[in-house]
């Protein structure tokens, strides 16, 4: 069997899976703090047909020049699949509880029993014991308690007056209107007309951001590469919006996807004739086939 031919399947191989992560991210040009994927590729292992050789001194003094290595591709295989982290634009929406992020950091959002992380007294959060997980979507909504969660229920992590740790956040049921700071922090306002405090919001923070791993629902988990700084304890290290190179909050705004439909379309175009390209390697392989047959009549 000619080589061409299984050079070319891998090449069918990996346009489609190119395509699948275009699809997904065409898909998903309006999902809330979406990340666009990137598909890339690895040539395969070449077959050596001959090796090289250094210059060497042949009989009577005469001199022989270095030969390059002779090899044979066969064909392309799946290099990586890449999130890329970057930001993607602002839109308006003028509701309190709608925040976007400007800057790096994500929202840190828990979901728990008492026996599993959440104290539903004090609300606090074991970050070590309870399922963590992070989102750069910021539409959140308040629940009948009060507490800032987001559509699937999960708590908001941050820090409440008089709470030791991270805890959930909680507005009172006699507050008169709230609002949040560009700094992560929820103020109220009383039934006595008097500005309280009802909590901070803290971010995560993660070197290698491409290194987490996508949950579903807008969320990612945490994975040995993405870099969180954690403490003695291995409890994730939480910052202030703004502390330590993490951004700002914005209320009132939510992050759109960062896809662009333009580059998505031409990287589809692109993967579409790559794909019938490969075919091509296929289709005409076999017509070298067939005429190989067809010296035996």
């Amino acid at each position: 069997m000619l080589r061409s031919m299984y050079s070319g399947i891998a090449g069918m191989k990996g346009f489609q899976t190119k395509l699948d992560t275009i699809g997904n991210n065409i898909a998903n040009v309006n999902t809330y703090g979406y990340k666009k994927g990137r598909t890339t590729f690895q040539d395969m292992m070449s077959q050596t047909v001959s090796g090289a050789q250094g210059p060497t001194a042949g009989g009577g003094g005469n001199l022989r020049g270095g030969v390059n290595p002779s090899q044979v591709g066969l064909g392309s295989k799946l290099g990586s699949i890449d999130n890329i982290h970057t930001q993607g634009n602002r839109q308006t929406t003028n509701r309190p509880l709608d925040m976007a992020i400007e800057g790096d950091g994500m929202f840190v959002v828990a979901e728990g029993t008492e026996a599993n992380g959440i104290d539903p007294d004090t609300q606090t959060v074991d970050m070590e014991a309870n399922r963590i997980s992070f989102t750069r979507a910021g539409n959140f909504y308040l629940d009948n308690d009060g507490s800032i969660v987001n559509g699937n229920g999960q708590y908001l992590v941050g820090e409440s007056p008089g709470v030791n740790g991270p805890s959930t956040i909680q507005i009172p049921e006699d507050a008169e209107s709230f609002s949040i700071e560009n700094n992560g922090t929820v103020n109220y306002v009383d039934a006595a007309g008097e500005t309280q405090v009802a909590g901070e919001i803290r971010l995560a923070k993660f070197s290698n951001p491409g290194g987490l791993q996508k949950s579903g629902s807008n969320m990612y988990q945490m994975t040995d590469n993405a870099g969180a700084a954690v403490d003695g304890a291995g409890n994730l290290n939480l910052l202030a919006p703004g502390e330590e190179g993490t951004g700002q909050t914005v209320s009132g705004a939510l992050e759109m996807s960062n896809v662009d439909l333009s580059e998505a379309f031409t990287e589809m175009i692109t993967a579409q004739r790559g794909f019938q390209a490969n075919t091509r390697i296929i289709t005409t392989s076999d017509e070298i086939m067939q005429e190989l047959v067809n010296l035996k009549r």
